[in-house]
């Protein structure tokens, strides 16, 4: 488990340079993508109740 959190705490840290050094263009492309997956699994998860 302690390899897994150290895993997730590299990730982290070297994820922060990768986000500051991108275009906000490129962020709110990222930001409607996700929207989109969210919006599509919504759907998903609905008609699997109705």
């Amino acid at each position: 488990m302690s390899v897994r959190l150290l895993y997730l705490i590299l990730i982290r840290v070297f994820g922060w340079p990768v986000l500051l050094g991108r275009s906000q263009s490129s962020k709110d492309v990222e930001i409607m993508v996700l929207r989109h997956e969210v919006a599509v699994l919504r759907r998903q998860a609905e008609a699997g109740l109705g």
